[in-house]
């Protein structure tokens, strides 16, 4: 059932940018190691025709965000050996699911995601995964997945940044993937009118050769004032602009903590590459004088037609967002790809302080 529904919403996912839920990387597409979404499993019997069949429809938006960021593993069914396949019809309806995070190595791994009707207005409520090798192999979970805001103070929030009318939150999983290879994913939301079911996959690397937590990082010379000889627009594509450009990360790094953005706000196909820059805009304001701020564009000259900048390359990125903090010992503390908010940012930047 999963993978029947999986390739029925194939199309429309390959226009995700659109419907506003491809929220990984807003750069080119990773090569690597990469995550693969789709829309949410059908809750009725397993098909073994072509015929089209049309998922349940659900309410325009579902809004319980205060309750969706603290979800509890009480709200959401033992898998007590069930398959992925047996655990969706459990749902009364369906939804798309968005994948924030397409870098996966085996371990446990951060999952980030958002969840929206077919209409695309975003899905709010407390939700858990499951996870498994296959959707009929013995299923995971459930994880819990709190959703994590987006949203800022207005003096934080830029011209990039669509504020209330866009994205409000994102889900955050940490999943466990033993091995190399595809897993099959499903979320279930627990709302005021039943459960809802969302599938998508996760593509496992054997290896990758972004700079992960325990490792030192490249020792790169950011963007500054000096470099780009007072050209701010080359520094940032912020509206307004922000201060994040006062120092070279080789210069401070393995002496004070660093929180290091690679992100260009205007120039990202999605709607979050803005949300989450002015996330970490306003965090700078509680931790700046225990955290150096770093904030790197993503394409040369700001064109992409030119390009990746070369300390993207240095950190063998291939797509943005990304945050990576950095202890005073020169070592990375926390490492978010894709979208991330307030929550997550806020533990990261206090990972390096420790």
């Amino acid at each position: 059932m999963i993978n029947a529904m999986r390739h029925r919403h194939a199309s429309v996912l390959a226009l995700c940018a659109v419907a506003l839920i491809a929220i990984a990387g807003c750069g080119p597409s990773s090569t690597s190691s990469s995550t693969t979404t789709s829309a949410a499993s059908s809750t009725g019997a397993a098909s073994d025709t072509n015929t089209t069949q049309t998922a349940p429809v659900l309410p325009p938006a579902v809004a319980e965000l205060p309750a969706a960021e603290h979800p509890h593993a009480g709200q959401f069914p033992a898998p007590a050996g069930r398959n992925l396949n047996q655990l969706a019809p459990l749902a009364s309806s369906s939804a798309q699911l968005g994948a924030a995070t397409g870098t996966f190595t085996p371990g446990v791994r951060r999952f980030a995601f958002a969840l929206s009707t077919g209409a695309g207005a975003f899905v709010y409520a407390p939700t858990a995964v499951y996870i498994s090798s296959s959707p009929t192999a013995p299923a995971q979970g459930p994880f819990l997945a709190p959703a994590d805001p987006l949203g800022v103070a207005p003096q934080f929030r830029s011209e990039q940044n669509t504020g209330p009318g866009g994205i409000q939150a994102i889900y955050a999983a940490h999943v466990p993937v033993a091995h190399a290879g595809t897993y099959d994913v499903l979320s279930l939301t627990a709302t005021s009118h039943g459960l809802i079911a969302s599938s998508g996959e996760i593509a496992v690397a054997p290896s990758s050769p972004i700079p992960n937590v325990g490792q030192r990082p490249p020792d790169i010379a950011t963007d500054t004032p000096a470099s780009v000889h007072g050209e701010i627009a080359l520094l940032t594509t912020r509206l307004p602009p922000d201060d994040m450009h006062a120092v070279s990360f080789d210069r401070v790094l393995g002496k004070h903590p660093i929180a290091l953005l690679f992100s260009t706000p205007q120039l990202c196909i999605s709607r979050v590459c803005g949300p989450v820059t002015d996330v970490v805009v306003e965090l700078e304001q509680q931790f700046r004088n225990r955290i150096t701020f770093i904030h790197e564009e993503v394409y040369v000259d700001n064109d992409p037609g030119k390009g990746l900048r070369p300390q993207l390359k240095a950190f063998h990125l291939e797509t943005e967002p990304w945050l990576f903090t950095v202890n005073r010992r020169g070592v990375i503390a926390a490492r978010l790809e894709g979208s991330f908010g307030v929550d997550e940012t806020r533990q990261a930047l206090q990972a390096a302080l420790q």
